[in-house]
């Protein structure tokens, strides 16, 4: 088959190194892809918003499928223009890529769905929403109801900050995306990311992994787009696993198709396991960044087919085969991100990284005279697996410290809950 993967970042890198592996693959094509994704795919001067280029070029290629990395593209309705092409490809239509580009529309699918979720409401004005604070208590969630990049949460802690939130929102902050917002009751627990592929009828669960969003050591300063990821969460056992696809994604996709407009693709649920149960936090229609990195490293069968399968309606109701290890990785940003990243670092020393069986992802880099540089908040993620989390995470730290990268910076804790889970055991089997 021959494939065109679409976007930039360190989860089509992932999803690129992984395709590339397929023995049914006769050509990947990356638009526009990194320096990382060149080692992987020939890469395509195609901006994801010309819709019609991307067809143009599709045709031209013969291509089999196109895989939708980033979710704008899908809100936009890109998956809808090339299955109208006759193309076939892995990611939803823009009414079913909603379930991101709205919280409001999701919040409204786990009402007549009765998918368990924090007490909500939406609203488009400022005066009315602080009027309706006080029945949420503290701390609240506030949302900007559209895309965001990631950064339309906030989570109050007084009344003046979420009254605050709220002016910021719909005064403009986020633009388009802020036209709402929606205030959600604050869930306790712990958070957890599950994945599902589905063809519109049938879905098949895709693995689980928990992300690191603060900046900092030990989950402190500001949230990103994510500094570390590790699976499995084991934390989300098997049992609960059962109830999160019972209660939340079986009835989810079913109140999609119920609704005239099936999922396909890749559901990504980001959970809180609370005291009474999972509950729902938000719906996103790709695979998570960094999650992606790990979930590939972790896959033990061909990719390709799976998400031909997903988009072409042909999905297979079967377990998917994992390897017997954990995977980690470790976010390599640029200084002063999240707030604004020096770009133009020059990195060395990725090979070295590699040598020792680490994987490093390209998210944000770009060539140049000096050679392998920074372009981005997010730039690389280093990547081991290994039969343990804290096994893992040593290794993909050792690639870390491989890395000449004098203006970057990461987290030195990433798996930390994980880690600290597995000391709790080692103790417990030492008394027993």
């Amino acid at each position: 088959m021959n494939v065109l993967l679409l976007g930039s970042g360190g989860r089509e890198h992932a999803l690129a190194w992984k395709l590339a592996q397929s023995p049914k693959l006769t050509k990947l094509y990356a638009a526009p892809g990194n320096p990382g994704i060149g080692h992987c795919a020939a890469l395509v001067p195609l901006s994801l918003s010309d819709h019609a280029a991307i067809i143009s070029f599709a045709q031209e290629a013969a291509i089999d499928l196109v895989v939708v990395g980033p979710e704008q593209p899908l809100v936009d309705g890109l998956a809808d223009a090339l299955r109208d092409a006759g193309i076939a490809v892995f990611g939803p239509s823009a009414a079913a890529a909603q379930l991101e580009g709205s919280k409001a529309f999701t919040k409204a699918l786990c009402d007549r769905a009765n998918v368990p979720t924090a007490a909500y409401a939406r609203h488009t004005d400022a005066e009315a929403a602080k009027a309706d604070l006080p029945r949420f208590g503290l701390p609240v969630v506030i949302k900007a109801d559209g895309l965001a990049a990631g950064k339309g949460v906030i989570i109050a802690t007084t009344a003046a900050e979420a009254e605050a939130a709220i002016d910021d929102i719909l005064g403009g902050r986020f633009g388009a995306a802020g036209a709402s917002l929606v205030i959600e009751q604050f869930l306790e627990g712990e958070e957890v990311s599950f994945f599902a592929l589905s063809d519109g009828t049938t879905v098949v669960p895709f693995g689980s992994a928990q992300d690191h969003k603060r900046v900092g050591d030990g989950d402190t300063g500001p949230n990103t787009g994510g500094m570390g990821a590790y699976t499995p969460a084991r934390v989300l056992t098997p049992e609960l696993e059962a109830r999160v696809m019972a209660e939340i994604v079986r009835p989810s996709i079913a109140g999609m198709a119920e609704a005239g407009t099936p999922f396909t693709g890749v559901l990504f649920a980001g959970l809180m396991l609370t005291a009474t149960g999972p509950q729902l936090i938000e719906y996103n229609v790709r695979f998570g960044d960094p999650e992606c990195q790990v979930l590939m490293m972790r896959l033990d069968e061909d990719l390709l087919p799976i998400l031909h399968a997903a988009a072409t309606g042909t999905l297979e109701d079967r377990p998917i085969r994992w390897k017997d290890e954990a995977a980690l990785t470790v976010v390599m940003a640029a200084d002063g991100y999240p707030e604004a990243p020096r770009t133009g670092g020059v990195i060395r020393g990725i090979e070295a990284a590699e040598a020792g069986g680490a994987q490093v992802f390209h998210a944000g880099t770009r060539n140049s005279a000096a050679g392998l540089e920074s372009a981005g908040g997010r730039v690389l993620a280093v990547t081991a697996s290994a039969p343990s989390v804290k096994e893992a995470q040593a290794a993909a730290y050792r690639a870390v410290d491989a890395i000449d990268f004098s203006t970057g910076f990461c987290r030195r804790d990433i798996g930390w809950r994980e880690v600290a889970r597995g000391k709790v055991d080692e103790v417990d089997r030492v008394k027993a």
